[in-house]
């Protein structure tokens, strides 16, 4: 695994970073660690093992994050996925959807923190790649200040290192999924503080943070790693291009560089069978704020999905930008 890549992260994020997504923002950093969507550890025991797992070799450092809560289903999710190859291996508890409540895993997982330790020990006896946890400050009407300490040291009685903390309480009753990604009041400090509490733990901070210049930030303050979620992926240039210097290297490649180095996976993709939308649905905010940007989103939209489109769409959306920036 690329040294430190755990310094900014893209979060995983069901129906958007699938695998070409990742290959998408990889055009634009090679340094930070992107996530897949979260994968349930029966989906992968009885599931399209190879739809589900496979990925591009360009893609690393990339992990694969997991959901649920048998010890014997994670591990055996575990020992299956570790022939691919990821870079790390992610037990989700942090998401507050009614799906993975009522499956027992994510966010509610907050409450069992004796039965999260046992599927970590599980997870990391089939596996050579870290394991690591994705959580949130606590659930409902838990007092972080105290549930999430005692989360954090139990994880690290099982081995756990590194920890990515959603700065959020989740409200399992009450709030959408949606709500509870802007609802509930983010509290940076307390995962600073963890930080300060478990020096020796990785200790990464997800929630709220929509730019390089607010990672940095929290870097400074003794955070190991920032994760961005939607800011990424809405606007991705932004946040990803120039990420590099994090790590003090100097890739940043202008966006039309980006659409260029894309063009023999989408070609690839095409000859495969695939559709142009699959890829170019996750381009749409590469072009933010800059000329030609509502040119570029409305030919991918409008025409990317047709039957038999291939790179000439691609091609017209890339020439609105290029007129306007002529």
């Amino acid at each position: 695994m690329a040294i430190l890549a755990y310094r900014l992260s893209v979060a995983p994020m069901m129906d958007w970073t699938d695998r070409h997504c990742r290959v998408f923002h990889r055009q634009m950093t090679r340094r930070a660690m992107l996530y897949t969507e979260m994968v349930t550890a029966p989906a992968i025991i009885h599931g399209p093992k190879a739809r589900l797992l496979d990925f591009s070799p360009v893609e690393h450092p990339v992990a694969l994050q997991l959901g649920g809560s048998d010890p014997g289903e994670l591990a055996q999710a575990t020992r299956i996925a570790r022939d691919w190859g990821y870079d790390e291996v992610n037990l989700n508890c942090g998401c507050p959807s009614d799906r993975v409540q009522s499956g027992c895993f994510g966010a509610v997982l907050m409450e069992r923190p004796s039965l999260v330790a046992d599927c970590l020990w599980a997870m990391q006896g089939e596996t050579d790649a870290p394991v690591t946890v994705k959580c949130r400050i606590g659930v409902d009407e838990q007092d972080p200040e105290t549930v999430l300490p005692h989360f954090i040291e139990t994880i690290a009685g099982a081995g756990v290192r590194h920890v990515i903390v959603h700065a959020r309480k989740a409200w399992l009753q009450g709030l959408s999924p949606k709500e509870n990604r802007e609802i509930p009041p983010l509290d940076h400090d307390l995962v600073v503080r963890m930080k300060q509490r478990f020096p020796e733990l990785t200790i990464c901070i997800n929630g709220g943070i929509t730019s390089l210049d607010q990672a940095r930030a929290l870097l400074a303050r003794g955070l190991d790693g920032v994760m961005i979620g939607r800011a990424a992926y809405h606007d991705p240039a932004s946040v990803l291009i120039g990420a590099d210097a994090l790590w003090g290297e100097d890739f940043a490649p202008d966006p039309v560089a980006v659409v260029e180095g894309m063009r023999p996976y989408i070609a690839d993709h095409l000859a495969a069978g695939g559709r142009l939308h699959q890829v170019t649905r996750h381009m749409l905010g590469l072009f933010t704020g800059r000329p030609g940007a509502r040119g570029w989103r409305r030919i991918l939209s409008e025409r990317a999905s047709r039957d038999g489109a291939g790179l000439e769409v691609l091609d017209a959306a890339l020439a609105e930008v290029q007129a306007r920036a002529a």
